[in-house]
């Protein structure tokens, strides 16, 4: 399968993160002092009457501060939150005011940028460790500089070094395991509201759904007119001059038996084609479940493959397809590109889940940028198709192998 960047290791800390604890300081610093502000003001003036126009400004800016933070997450961080887009405001003040206060974007992003102000300063004194790791390395030799007369090695002396040696190994841990706050943070706040991002991924399923049926019907009409279609004006000219043999008051019987077995070749080559064709349509051997259909799948892959099927009940028809097709599509990348001896292919589910789980022992790697050739194929085809129906996908495949591909799916609709 494709090529993934490797595990990073539990005890280094990436350039991007060195980065953001340098750099996310002064917006950390901004935010949380804007947030503090506007909270002491909504506060104060809570009992006035600009008290809540006051509350409503501050948090449509808050919403705005969001953005920045947004970027520099995605820059240095690698993580990319999605924009929240614009509020809907309604006409007239006091709509606009009520809006703005039941926004749930702008009291989650005023909730980042009081969380991030801590963060903030703990990232800033994790990147200023070495040089305190630094001063405890040569603390006996720093104290003999700066100060004159004698000084007799004492614990200190001795404590010091290794106790620098310590605090520069526990330096990237401390940068990474903030880093990774911070990501968890601004996925958690910075993102659009659960149910607006549900609605988004809805309409990005329901978009991919009818951009593959409508490709699908496309293809299908043109192997129909170009391939079926001919076979068929094919098989119909054949009869037409088997039919003129027979009007003739002394017919052929060789050039009968000849015709009328041209017709019948191409018949079966018509059928047989429109069995390939429509075998696209609904997976073969669905009728009786996955229990009969991923059998024959997993015997056709050209890697040995182990199938493991454990389903208390049939999820509905949808879910069973989605299940199909993922399977297929993962031992076909496992028979091109993984260069793998064996496989396993698992089924398991519980009354409201289906897991399909797709391992290899092959170069490793796969990534969805890098499997398939966009457009509904590959990994990235697979996590469209997964979502369309509620299902998501799951890759580990650091390069060496092995790798292993979870797809999880609601049993029902």
């Amino acid at each position: 399968m494709g090529g993934t960047a490797g595990r990073q290791r539990w005890w280094a800390a990436r350039p991007g993160e060195w980065a953001f604890a340098v750099l996310g300081l002064p917006p950390a610093l901004l935010g949380g002092a804007y947030a503090l502000a506007a909270l002491y003001a909504g506060v104060l003036l809570s009992l006035t009457v600009v008290g809540l126009p006051v509350v409503a400004a501050a948090l449509t800016g808050a919403r705005a501060l969001g953005r920045p933070h947004r970027r520099l997450t995605a820059r240095l961080l690698g993580t990319d939150v999605p924009d929240p887009g614009r509020p809907v405001r309604p006409p007239g003040v006091v709509a606009a005011i009520r809006s703005a206060l039941t926004d749930p974007v702008a009291w989650r992003t005023l909730g980042y940028l009081l969380l991030r102000l801590p963060l903030g300063l703990l990232g800033a004194a994790a990147v200023l460790l070495p040089l305190g790791a630094l001063w405890l390395l040569g603390f006996p030799l720093w104290l003999r500089l700066l100060e004159d007369g004698p000084h007799p090695a004492g614990p200190l002396d001795v404590l010091a070094p290794p106790l620098g040696l310590a605090v520069l190994a526990v330096t990237g841990p401390a940068v990474r395991l903030l880093a990774e706050a911070d990501r968890r943070l601004a996925r958690h706040l910075l993102g659009p509201a659960r149910t607006q991002q549900r609605v988004r991924d809805l309409e990005a399923a329901r978009h991919t759904l009818l951009s593959t049926g409508t490709d699908r019907l496309r293809r299908l009409e043109r192997d129909l007119h170009d391939g079926t279609q001919a076979r068929l004006v094919a098989v119909a000219l054949t009869l037409a001059l088997a039919d003129d043999t027979l009007a003739d008051p002394h017919p052929d019987p060789d050039r009968l038996r000849t015709l009328v077995d041209r017709a019948r070749t191409q018949t079966d080559r018509t059928i047989a084609e429109l069995r390939v064709l429509t075998r696209g349509l609904r997976p073969p051997g669905l009728d009786g479940g996955l229990d009969d259909a991923l059998p024959a799948l997993a015997a056709d892959c050209a890697v040995p493959v182990t199938l493991r099927l454990d389903l208390p009940q049939r999820p509905d028809e949808a879910i069973e397809q989605a299940v199909w097709y993922c399977a297929a599509e993962l031992l076909t990348n496992i028979s091109r590109h993984s260069a793998a001896r064996t496989a396993e292919l698992t089924v398991s589910g519980t009354r409201d889940l289906v897991r399909l789980t797709v391992r290899d022992d092959g170069r490793g790697g796969a990534a969805p940028a890098t499997s398939g050739t966009g457009g509904g194929t590959g990994l990235a085809g697979l996590a469209e198709r997964l979502a369309a129906v509620d299902g998501r996908l799951r890759i580990d495949s650091p390069p060496g192998g092995p790798t292993t591909v979870t797809a999880e799916l609601p049993a029902r609709l």
